[in-house]
């Protein structure tokens, strides 16, 4: 679908196959894999559209239902829900946590907050590996591959070897 970059400064448009307003654009097209309709949203500013779901047939079984403002409401709505899950969901592959517990002298046990967060530059993705205590204290931090496995295992045996620099496998 070919699409054009919209900005801020984008005039309002409220016609029966392309609404934008609010920083959205709702664009009926055809659906290229049967004889139905299709909508798709785009966010100002991005190239891609952000959702495209079906769209309902008018009452002639031929031609889209025509976008009011309820319905571009309702599809704003879900696509802005969308794109908040994605981020949501991006995030926390980036930046991951897990609470350990570690044996100390003395039959004493403290709980280590392990962290890996990924930069996942073109050229260069790393992700950094940190430590702390509970009482927020940086213990131990340092550079991993991006394809580095944080679970409870890793994470314990990070901390039970005293922060070596884990193996790459």
């Amino acid at each position: 679908m070919q699409s054009d970059v919209v900005t801020e400064e984008s005039p309002k448009i409220q016609e029966a196959r392309l609404w934008r307003d609010n920083g959205w654009t709702a664009r009926v097209i055809k659906n290229e894999d049967d004889d139905g309709w299709a909508v798709a949203m785009v966010k100002d500013g991005e190239p891609e559209p952000a959702l495209v779901g079906p769209w309902t047939m008018g009452r002639d079984k031929k031609n889209p239902k025509p976008l009011d403002s309820t319905a571009f409401s309702t599809l704003v709505k879900t696509a802005s829900e969308f794109v908040r899950r994605h981020e949501q969901q991006l995030h926390a592959s980036l930046h991951q946590s897990i609470v350990v517990t570690v044996a100390q002298g003395s039959g004493l046990s403290a709980r280590v907050t392990v962290r890996l967060d990924i930069v996942p530059d073109e050229d260069n993705p790393y992700a950094t590996l940190s430590a702390k205590d509970d009482g927020d204290a940086l213990l131990a931090e340092l550079r991993v591959a991006p394809s580095f496995k944080l679970n409870r295992a890793s994470a314990l045996a990070w901390v039970e070897s005293d922060f070596a620099k884990p193996a790459t496998r």
